[in-house]
């Protein structure tokens, strides 16, 4: 990802950039762009997100959203998890522009441009902020970490790897198949 070296900019300036533009997301006040993701990491949001959809379905218990979505966690913070989730009872945080506050669920797949942001400074926000857990997808290694911010934000409560399956406990009852998570 580009970052700028400019003053830091706010999430009203940032509100202000037009639609269409390249991705882009407000860490600590830069405004950082990244490339489009690749195919495989379009596979794995697609497959996440029906896997939850499906789930949600039969479960209404929150609502799941796909990328880019702004989701705007204080004023020098504005995110784009590849997914998330809001519970029911934290939907008024959902808005037309985006997510006003932390999702109780982000789910962000690492790419060659954004590892150091997704494992560094922006895990460091999303615990901070209140989003209660966070999966780290690795397509290379093809595993998930999974974090309880408010338990452990810097450690992983456990490491998933590609034919295992896990839960979680923002989602009870879902059995997460990596199998699946992982096809093509």
């Amino acid at each position: 990802m580009l970052a700028t070296n400019a003053r830091p900019l706010t999430r009203h300036e940032y509100a202000l950039i037009p639609f269409g533009a390249p991705n882009c997301q407000l860490i600590e006040g830069d405004l950082v762009m990244a490339p489009s993701p690749g195919s495989f990491h379009q596979n794995i949001i697609g497959n996440l997100y029906q896997i939850l959809r499906d789930y949600l379905r039969e479960h209404p218990i929150g609502k799941a959203y796909l990328a880019p979505l702004d989701t705007y966690l204080s004023d020098l913070n504005v995110y784009q998890p590849d997914l998330l989730f809001v519970r029911k009872e934290n939907l008024a945080i959902v808005e037309e522009h985006g997510i006003e506050g932390a999702p109780d669920l982000a789910i962000e797949i690492l790419s060659k441009t954004t590892s150091k942001y997704d494992l560094g400074i922006k895990r460091s926000v999303y615990a901070r902020t209140g989003v209660e857990e966070l999966w780290i997808v690795d397509p290379a290694r093809r595993t998930v970490a999974l974090y309880r911010l408010a338990d452990q934000p810097d450690t992983p409560i456990a490491t998933y790897r590609a034919k295992q399956k896990f839960t979680s406990e923002v989602l009870p009852g879902l059995v997460i198949d990596l199998t699946a998570v992982f096809a093509s």
